[in-house]
């Protein structure tokens, strides 16, 4: 696992490379303010190639966050992800790896026959529960311990650094969501135990719409209530504290919700997702920081933004805006070339707007 004194080491081998404000604190580690997701791509030998590849690249030249997820290219991302660790020229302990447990994964490739794989590999088998299954995702603790389990060994690793539940507010389309929070609990409770056993060190959740919508909105879920479920999890497990350390999300210039939009309340009142994590101590990781590629196009950034943006390219411009953000700890960037790996790791040279300038562009 990514341990304090490797993680310092790694910034100390980069720091005359980035800003001053370029690593950031995770727990008692240090993490690069950009990281590599792993999520796009085709489930192909060539694109393993080129994503081991990119995720080398990035690790020897100032990148020490990864993340990826189970059911990202068929649990391919996941493997290449523990390959490239190993090849890389750094320390496993020097680099901070989450994954995702939640959705059903195929392995290798998507099946012909989707619901009859299913069926015969997880349902027949008792890993998975007909009930507990809604639109392909699951929260039950025996389903995530398998997950969990696997993705030890897809990644070839003792510990994982972060593992996020993935998008609960998927299991909102069958329950209501009193019971959503109380699966959520027994979850939790189950990851502070994996957490005790020394199989994560910590855990969150990783979501799409739950955070960034209003309370009435059919996919919301309360930060606070999940950070308190966490807590009571804690108590349950007996673990003596809360192993519940980040959320992830989506932001970026045209999915600013995070930021703008406050719908969960706090000491001082509603706050956004954003900030309540910001007060409360909770790490934030931005997926979509680029909105998959779309953002690194001349024009998709509102001149009014991308001139108050540091960086050479609108991709770096784009890192720069999720990374600026209040409470964010790492802007996540899909990277599948090494071409790319080294354009957003460069926009690290450039330091964040500061949480004036960045508020600024809210008003």
């Amino acid at each position: 696992m990514a341990t304090k004194s490797a993680t310092w080491a790694y910034r100390d081998r980069f720091h005359e490379s980035f800003a001053r404000t370029y690593f950031r604190r995770f727990a008692d580690c240090l993490v690069s303010s950009v990281g590599v997701g792993t999520y796009l791509g085709e489930s192909t030998d060539a694109a393993d190639e080129r994503y081991h590849d990119a995720i080398v690249e990035s690790l020897e030249s100032g990148v020490n966050v990864v993340d990826t997820a189970i059911n990202y290219r068929n649990q391919r991302s996941e493997r290449v992800v523990g390959e490239a660790i190993r090849d890389a020229a750094v320390d496993r302990e020097a680099v901070m790896v989450s994954t995702k447990g939640g959705f059903v994964p195929f392995d290798g490739e998507r099946p012909n026959d989707a619901s009859a794989y299913i069926e015969s590999e997880f349902l027949d088998t008792g890993v998975l529960d007909r009930e507990d299954l809604v639109m392909g995702n699951s929260l039950a603790p025996d389903f995530l311990n398998w997950s969990l389990d696997r993705s030890l060994s897809n990644l070839d690793l003792e510990t994982i650094d972060l593992y996020y539940i993935h998008n609960p507010e998927a299991q909102l389309a069958q329950f209501d969501r009193e019971t959503v929070y109380e699966n959520l609990e027994d979850a939790f409770t189950r990851l502070e135990k994996r957490a005790a056993a020394g199989d994560i060190r910590h855990y969150g959740v990783a979501t799409w719409e739950a955070f960034r919508v209003q309370p009435d909105h059919e996919k919301y879920l309360s930060l606070p209530e999940v950070v308190s479920r966490a807590r009571t999890a804690s108590d349950r497990a007996g673990t003596g504290g809360t192993h519940f350390r980040a959320i992830q999300l989506p932001f970026n210039v045209h999915m600013a919700d995070a930021f703008s939009l406050s719908a969960h309340e706090g000491a001082d009142g509603t706050r956004s997702a954003l900030w309540f994590a910001n007060d409360a101590g909770i790490d934030v990781f931005t997926s979509a920081s680029i909105l998959q590629g779309d953002l690194a196009a001349e024009g998709e950034i509102p001149d009014a933004v991308d001139a108050k943006l540091s960086g050479e390219t609108p991709a770096q411009r784009a890192i720069n805006f999720a990374r600026s953000a209040p409470g964010v700890t790492s802007a996540l960037v899909g990277t599948g070339s090494p071409d790319h790996a080294a354009e957003n790791v460069a926009a690290g040279t450039f330091a964040p707007m500061g949480a004036d300038a960045f508020d600024s562009i809210f008003r």
